[in-house]
């Protein structure tokens, strides 16, 4: 199969270029804070255990596209206790934190536009700014200045 050239032409992750590096250091005994990759620091909530172990069902289906009515309710919610008042349609429910910037980067900007982006930021910014064909415009930031 032939790859496209701008699939060829973005950079490579740079999370999942060092991940394997990080792996190769921990078994040689060096002890690795990942501050890369998110993973969940709560617990998973019992019931949706509970729920998936009780599972029968032949198919497990795809929930709405844009999130299920509930949880999009409850992030309305959520964000009018800081004074935004959202409306549930106005609340798409992503399946990660990549695919949200992806849509915000498609959203917020044309292609060929700049987006201001303050340093120190998530290493893939770039590679999805490529992706949308927007330049990304780093600011650096202290943490002395607040």
């Amino acid at each position: 199969m032939k790859i496209s050239r701008r699939a060829n032409s973005i950079q490579e992750s740079p999370i999942r270029k060092l991940a394997p590096l990080a792996t190769a250091a921990r078994g040689r005994g060096v002890t690795i804070y990942h501050l890369n990759i998110g993973q969940p620091d709560v617990a998973t909530p019992p019931e949706f255990l509970r729920a998936v172990g009780s599972f029968a069902g032949k198919v497990l289906e795809y929930g709405p596209s844009d999130g299920l009515p509930e949880l999009r309710e409850a992030m309305v919610g959520y964000f009018a206790r800081f004074g935004i008042a959202l409306d549930s349609h106005e609340v798409l429910i992503t399946n990660g934190g990549s695919e949200a910037i992806l849509f915000a980067f498609d959203v917020v900007a044309d292609e060929g536009e700049e987006i201001i982006i303050p340093e120190p930021f998530y290493t893939n910014y770039n590679g999805y700014a490529e992706m949308a064909n927007l330049r990304v415009v780093p600011v650096r930031t202290r943490a002395e200045d607040g």
